[in-house]
């Protein structure tokens, strides 16, 4: 690959509290596009979105702050439609998962073939504001882009036709089945589930037979560094990974080969709390060397 866009998308609204906002701009103190520099030819940094901090919704509890997730969703698809039209890839720094609502909706317009996705996180994301009574929008987004019953009308039509995708052209890698909701559980038997148990056991060999189901299509790749050991890496805004799940470098190895990927368009990462690195000085620095080695492999 020989260009590289980046850009941030910071914004706690749809989470649980403010904190991932801090994300694009904590990434790149510790040196984060000068890493991409040495691994890509051209990179070029396309600044952040206006930053959105979480703040209590008691108007629409069920679904807190949802006007300021729209909103930001419809710019980040702007954004990346845009970047798509003069570099090879697209790198999006969250923020909240739910980045990847305007990243699917970015390749629905640039390309003919609908997009297909690798959802790399340790829950499905399924929920509805029917099925959970925290509000937080964060792990809605797969249910908002398959547009399964409950999902709000707001975010669900904000990028046109609906849904925004299709089922079979998401991979999930990386679950703990046992998170989910009995609601996402039910809706996920059909689906193309790798858990995290498996990935552990075989990175590279659980991640060819995850993209081996998906048709063709630009692919996006979604990594929500919850997926990860928290005890190793401590980056996510949810702690719950505690001495399970992949090492970062457990992680590395399995989306190397996805990275490999020629269809690859887009990488986004979501849920990175940079006050969680606090006490592990380390863990910022380390999780940029690796995503600079990643993107570096974009399409190679």
């Amino acid at each position: 690959m020989t260009s590289l866009s980046v850009i941030g998308a910071p914004s706690s609204a749809g989470s649980y509290a403010a904190g991932q906002d801090l994300a694009p701009s904590a990434l790149r103190a510790v040196g984060l596009i000068e890493a991409l520099e040495y691994t890509i030819e051209q990179v070029r940094d396309e600044g952040d979105l206006e930053r959105q901090v979480w703040r209590p919704d008691r108007s629409r509890p069920s679904a807190q702050n949802l006007p300021l997730v729209v909103e930001h969703q419809k710019r980040l698809a702007d954004r990346v439609e845009s970047a798509l039209g003069h570099s090879d890839a697209v790198l999006v720094l969250g923020g909240s998962c739910l980045v990847v609502l305007g990243v699917l909706a970015a390749l629905r317009r640039v390309f003919p073939d609908p997009p297909t996705l690798l959802y790399v996180d340790r829950h499905y994301d399924l929920n509805t504001p029917r099925t959970t009574t925290d509000g937080a929008l964060d792990w809605m987004g797969m249910a908002h882009a398959l547009d399964l019953d409950g999902a709000t009308d707001e975010l669900a039509s904000a990028f046109g036709a609906r849904p925004l995708i299709d089922a079979p052209r998401v991979a999930w890698l990386g679950v703990e089945p046992e998170l989910g909701t009995t609601w996402e559980r039910d809706v996920a038997r059909e689906f193309n589930v790798t858990s995290s148990a498996e990935l552990v056991a075989d990175p590279a060999g659980s991640t060819r037979r995850a993209l081996a189901h998906l048709p063709d299509g630009p692919l996006a790749v979604h990594v929500d560094v919850d997926v990860l050991d928290f005890t190793d890496a401590p980056l996510a805004e949810n702690t719950d990974g505690r001495n399970s799940g992949p090492t970062l470098d457990q992680a590395a190895a399995a989306l190397r080969v996805a990275m490999s990927q020629h269809r690859l368009r887009v990488l986004s990462v979501g849920e990175l709390n940079p006050t969680r690195s606090a006490g592990d000085p380390d863990a910022l620095p380390r999780f940029v060397v690796t995503l600079a080695e990643l993107a570096g492999l974009i399409g190679m």
